[in-house]
């Protein structure tokens, strides 16, 4: 399990790089389009187009992070009253869910994008359509293999109590 371990390690370092310098590049375009509208009376043709596919880039890796990181959003009605054993079966089958839900939107977005690549419309710089929305696939994808390794963590656990940092002799 360690090797998978280095494998979202060395992604997770590669995602902070691509959020901060699309945040950053985000934050210019947008404040040269003010200021150049503001003061000038003009603007960047593609701007607005690169600022609105920035901000999905920005949000859909940023939501691979909150994966890696456990900051996800979760629902813990149950884990309330499951303590000790239990909490690590509830955990499993959360993991599960969530392996399977993403997993399914990672087809989705594929489905998404080969349509949108038949479709043949370009974007900024003629740029074709399909190729900043490759994040969708992508990252949902990063979802599902983050998921399905907690999941596989969880049935670890489950099989060899000793493996549970919580777990007492």
């Amino acid at each position: 399990m360690m090797i998978w371990d280095r494998v979202d390690e060395f992604l997770a370092r590669i995602e902070k790089l691509v959020v901060v310098f699309m945040l950053t590049l985000m934050i210019l375009v947008a404040f040269s389009q003010i200021i150049l509208r503001n003061f000038f009376a003009t603007g960047i043709s593609w701007g607005d187009a690169v600022v609105r596919y920035l901000v999905l880039w920005v949000g859909f890796v940023g939501a691979a992070l909150a994966t890696r990181e456990n900051k996800h959003i979760t629902i813990d009605v149950l884990s309330r009253w499951v303590s000790g054993r239990g909490s690590i079966y509830l955990d499993a089958v959360s993991y599960f869910c969530s392996t399977v839900i993403c997993g399914l939107l990672t087809y989705a977005a594929i489905g998404f994008i080969k349509f949108e690549s038949q479709m043949g419309s370009t974007t900024f710089f003629s740029l074709p359509v399909w190729l900043p929305e490759l994040i969708i696939p992508v990252t949902f994808g990063l979802m599902t293999f983050r998921f399905a390794l907690r999941f596989a963590k969880q049935l670890l656990k489950i099989q060899n109590p000793a493996l549970d940092p919580e777990f007492k002799k």
